[in-house]
């Protein structure tokens, strides 16, 4: 087996029975275990409210998605969770920003097991910055109510987030409130490597950006009446992206996962469209969506020189 470490930016490699197996991250960047689950469990219960239309119409009247029977992977929460992260100040709350990955995860897991693997590394990720903020708040219990710890959302599906004031004050409720207590605590290094929230933040931020573009690329019109497969999108994608931060053999094999990807027949069942036009007006407001999330993260990091931690 080959095991490489990939969004991580830490490759790893063995060999084991001659098989391949791409994208497992390195157990010395914290586990899987969700031991934030009960707080995201009540996140995600208020938010199966926020249901959005497969068939959306133009900005500003774009109409409610429905759920997508049958599939593991909901465009609509997807969506939900990323109109509710940004906050004042250019700000992201963390609580919908680890949960919009949730539902990225699962996007990745139905994409097959090549690049289902990657979303290990994901969950490996957003579990690091779970553990991290109920170590901070010394009390479990204290996450369990998204009534208190989260910033509601009063209208998170017409393109118009607006924010609730919270009375959550742990370290970790936000992009920026997690940056400023680690620098203060002296637990982000700009030498070597460490686990701090920041820097698992950044790895989670690149990884972000290669989803986007390659949403992005999905939703195009077709070139001379031809569209492209998703496989070349996505291989587009990360060598625009990701591949800027990876060793040569890890782009290599990345490109070979991508090889797997279905074809494009396969995204419209997968949040219920019948063809490229509906897709592309879905997908444009998923890529929106990040973008703003995206956007801010970048800010706060390039803001305290944190875009090249090691």
């Amino acid at each position: 087996m080959i095991t490489i470490s990939i969004l991580l930016c830490e490759p790893k490699l063995t060999v084991t029975h001659g098989l391949f197996s791409l994208f497992q991250w390195s157990t010395s960047d914290g586990g899987l275990d969700y031991h934030w689950d009960s707080c995201v469990k009540g996140y995600n219960q208020l938010n199966k409210l926020h249901q959005l239309s497969n068939s959306s119409v133009v900005d500003g009247a774009e109409s409610q998605l429905e759920l997508c029977p049958g599939q593991t992977f909901q465009v609509s929460l997807l969506l939900s969770h990323l109109l509710d992260a940004p906050t004042h100040n250019s700000d992201v709350l963390l609580q919908p920003y680890l949960s919009s990955w949730d539902e990225l995860v699962k996007f990745m897991d139905s994409l097959g097991p090549m690049v289902g693997l990657i979303s290990k590394e994901i969950e490996s990720k957003t579990s690091i910055i779970r553990q991290l903020a109920l170590t901070a708040d010394g009390n479990p219990e204290a996450e369990v109510d998204p009534d208190l710890h989260s910033i509601n959302s009063v209208n998170s599906q017409g393109g118009g987030t607006k924010n609730k004031a919270s009375v959550h004050t742990s370290a970790y409720h936000s992009v920026r409130s997690m940056i400023s207590m680690e620098l203060n605590q002296g637990l982000v290094s700009f030498h070597h490597q460490t686990d701090s929230g920041s820097r698992t933040l950044l790895r989670l931020h690149r990884a972000l950006l290669w989803l986007k573009l390659f949403l992005e690329k999905l939703a195009e019109t077709p070139v001379e009446g031809r569209l492209r497969s998703p496989s070349d999108l996505c291989r587009e994608a990360y060598k625009s992206t990701l591949a800027q931060h990876h060793a040569w053999y890890v782009r290599k094999a990345a490109e070979l996962a991508f090889i797997a990807l279905p074809e494009r027949g396969f995204f419209f069942r997968l949040v219920c469209v019948q063809n490229q036009e509906e897709l592309s007006k879905v997908l444009h407001r998923v890529s929106r969506a990040i973008g703003e999330v995206y956007d801010r993260t970048q800010k706060a990091l390039e803001e305290n020189g944190m875009l090249d931690l090691p």
